[in-house]
This record gives structure tokens, C-alpha cells and sequence, in this order.
């Protein structure tokens, strides 16, 4: 039986560069840029279930929005308001100042502030914090990442990954690491411990007893660690830390180590 004889779609020149410049967007509205992709590969004649394998959507949503663009063209494909009180401030404004958060940075910071983005904006600064929020937008958090130039990285990897996730039998898996130069600190007087509606209290000054360098192994499977605090950081203490452990491990258990400069394996 011969399916249902789908309407023709076809854009003017106007649609065709709207929608175009929707479904370039880098990194905002990227759910109309979808549609927008849709609609396009629709006006080249495509059926939907060619243009689902093509933009790997579900056939359902060709159609839906397909549908919804014969209807109401470009404007249909943007979200329906929802019940509630009404809106103040449109779409257009709200994807111009995720845009702005997104794609471009102030004169005077190295990101944007909701104050600075408000004032830039003209929205109050609750409602330029409302839209982060909505959006999930943290313009003055960073974090790093570190790219290993290693070509043996992902053997390593493994290697290390396999000894926590199968260990070998009649073995100790410790994960091993280091922290130098922590200060040594002490208050100046005696904490005074917490009291019903007092908080602990303790001075605001304290005494410096140097630096010494923290060696320790976690267990991972039972969480134990053994732990050993020195005044250097260097080989000779290193080695003693290894004593350390090899005094702490049952005799009958070989000992696997992994860490920032490892693994090893030591067997006993």
C-alpha cells in the first residue's frame, strides 16, 4: 500500500538564509539549529526517513517539524510558550545574551560578570543570572586539561587501570603518591571546643613548625592508607616510605604499585 504522498516544502530566498545561518550556529540554540538542518534537507526533496538517516533523528521528528514549517514557516519552528505567567523577556533576547556569554568576551575582563552582562544587555542582573542558570552557564569557572604527548600512554593506561579493576590473586594493589612542602602550623592558644549555641572557637594567629613531606598508599579495595610524614623530600625518604609498606603488607601478598611516576611491581 502506497504511504501518504508528502506536501512539497519549498524555501524562498529569505528562508533559505535564515535557516542557513541557524543551522551554522557554533555552539547557541543548537535545537533550532537541528530544525533548521531538517527543514533544509527537507527542500532538497528528501523523504523523512531519508533525511532521519542523514541528520540521525528520529523519523517522528522529521515529520513533526516538517509539518510544523509548512504550517508556520520559519517562525514554527521555535519552542511554544509554555503555561504560566508570561515572559517578559522574549527569545531573541534571551539567545542574545547566551550568545554574548558564549562567543564573545568584555573589554576590561577576561569574562563576562551578570553585572557587566546586564549592563551590556539592558536585563536586570537577577534575569542575566536567571538565563545562566536556566542554561547552565558558569562564564567565571575554568578548568584544566592536560593532553599526554606519551606514545606509550594508553598501554599505560591499562596497565594501570587493570590492576585496580582485576588485581592479581595473592596481591596488594596501592595507589601511591606524595605532597612536599606542607606547613607545619599550630595555633597560638588552645582550641576551645564547640558548647551548646557556641561554636568551636580558636585564635586567629598561629605558630610555624616548617615544612614536611606527606608519602602515602591507598588501598582501593578496602580504603586503608598508609601514610608517613618526613622533614625532605627525596629519594632516601622515598625508600624508607617503601620500607614502610613492605614492614605494614602481609609477608604472603606480592605488592603492586601505581601512582603519578608508575605502576611497579614488586613481587615478594
Amino acid at each position: 500500500m502506497a504511504g501518504r504522498r508528502l506536501e512539497v516544502l519549498t524555501l524562498t530566498d529569505g528562508e533559505r538564509s535564515e535557516l542557513t545561518a541557524f543551522a551554522a550556529r557554533p555552539k547557541t540554540a543548537q535545537a533550532l539549529a537541528q530544525r533548521a538542518r531538517i527543514i533544509l534537507a527537507c527542500a532538497e526533496g528528501l523523504e523523512n526517513k531519508a533525511v532521519s538517516r542523514q541528520l540521525d533523528v528520529h523519523a517522528m521528528t522529521v515529520g513533526k517539524w516538517r509539518r510544523r514549517f509548512l504550517e508556520q514557516r520559519v517562525e514554527g519552528l521555535r519552542d511554544e510558550p509554555r503555561a504560566g505567567t508570561p515572559r517578559t523577556v522574549d527569545d531573541e533576547r534571551i539567545e542574545a545574551v547566551i550568545t554574548r556569554t558564549l562567543e564573545s568576551q568584555p573589554d576590561d575582563a577576561t569574562h563576562w560578570s551578570s553585572r557587566g552582562m546586564a549592563r551590556d544587555s539592558g536585563l536586570s542582573v537577577s534575569t542575566v543570572q536567571r538565563i545562566w542558570r536556566a542554561f547552565g552557564l558558569k562564564p567565571h569557572r575554568q578548568e584544566t586539561f592536560k593532553l599526554s604527548t606519551d606514545p606509550d600512554f594508553v598501554a599505560k593506561v591499562r596497565d594501570v587501570v587493570g590492576l585496580y579493576m582485576a588485581p592479581p590473586e595473592h596481591a596488594l594493589v596501592l595507589c601511591v603518591d606524595e605532597k612536599s612542602q606542607i606547613q607545619a602550623l599550630d595555633r597560638s592558644q588552645s582550641v576551645f571546643p564547640m558548647r551548646p549555641g557556641q561554636p568551636e572557637r580558636r585564635s586567629h594567629d598561629y605558630t610555624r613548625h616548617g615544612t614536611t613531606s606527606l608519602f602515602a598508599a591507598l588501598d582501593v579495595a578496602t580504603g586503608q592508607v598508609i601514610g608517613q610524614c618526613y622533614p625532605r623530600h627525596r629519594a632516601e625518604e622515598f625508600r624508607q616510605f617503601l620500607d614502610e609498606i613492605e614492614a605494614r603488607v602481609p609477608r604472603d601478598l606480592d605488592v603492586h604499585l601505581s601512582g603519578t611516576t608508575m605502576p611497579r611491581t614488586r613481587p615478594r
